[in-house]
């Protein structure tokens, strides 16, 4: 009980706290405030449709959440599409009340796209925080891990944001004395992506990219390049990394002894 009143006091903080989710929240609480307000303005035929509209609306919402909660791996990734399905019945629905309300909520969301981000999952879980400089550091000196599972990712790229948490609770589960796992933030070195074989054009299209790092030498990447230098684009997930990585394969090694 206390720890379903503490996850609902943090989810409110952060609601509060990050603009994000605040302006989102905003915005949706006005349809609210708007369609009581004006319901005696609407003629009866109007308000009818818009109730049955509504119903339907609420309804096929609902269903989508519930696919996309069993489907999705991460909150991140559910948090969006649940808002992006919201901003869309909302247009739809303040149309039928009246064309320059939805023209007004498509111009709020753009700007709230434009003004905010929404926040990456802020755990570690036993991930390292590393510069690219520091990265050297850790795989020429061996005195760490024989292995190193890195993350490079961008603090500003959505692809990176919705996966936020997949690498952080993996390590939790894989790390070891011989298997380290480290996070490297393009974003704020962008001239190192090259070093490590990362194109940052095309909207960062490559990112994440995980490497798995063997004695200092890169012996398996993902997303891997195809003939053409296009990366593949594979949806990230836990049970993605864990299997493309052998990380159960490196984790019985090393309870074993091997």
């Amino acid at each position: 009980m206390e720890k379903n009143q503490s996850r609902g006091v943090e989810c409110l903080n952060v609601m509060v706290t990050e603009p994000y989710y605040m302006f989102h929240f905003l915005a949706f609480f006005s349809y609210f405030v708007i369609r009581t307000s004006t319901a005696h303005l609407l003629l009866p035929h109007i308000a009818h449709h818009l109730l049955h509209r509504e119903i339907q609306a609420v309804l096929t919402f609902s269903l989508l959440i519930a696919i996309k909660m069993v489907r999705e791996e991460t909150w991140e990734t559910i948090i969006s599409d649940t808002l992006f399905l919201g901003k869309v019945f909302l247009v739809i629905l303040a149309l039928i009340m009246d064309y320059h309300l939805a023209l007004w909520y498509i111009v709020v969301f753009i700007v709230i796209y434009i003004l905010t981000q929404q926040p990456a999952f802020q755990g570690l879980g036993t991930c390292s925080k590393l510069t690219p400089l520091q990265l050297e550091a850790v795989l020429t000196e061996g005195n760490i891990s024989r292995l190193w599972l890195v993350e490079f990712r961008a603090s500003c790229s959505s692809a990176c944001i919705r996966t936020s948490r997949c690498f952080p609770e993996l390590s939790i589960t894989y790390s070891t004395k011989s298997l380290s796992f480290g996070i490297v933030d393009l974003g704020l070195f962008p001239n190192a992506a090259a070093k490590f074989g990362i194109s940052l054009g095309g909207s960062m299209s490559q990112l994440p990219t995980y490497i798995l790092f063997e004695n200092a030498a890169e012996v398996a990447r993902l997303p891997e390049l195809d003939f053409e230098a296009k990366a593949y684009h594979a949806p990230i997930t836990k049970k993605l990394l864990s299997r493309y990585f052998e990380l159960d394969r490196h984790l019985l090694e090393y309870v074993n002894g091997k």
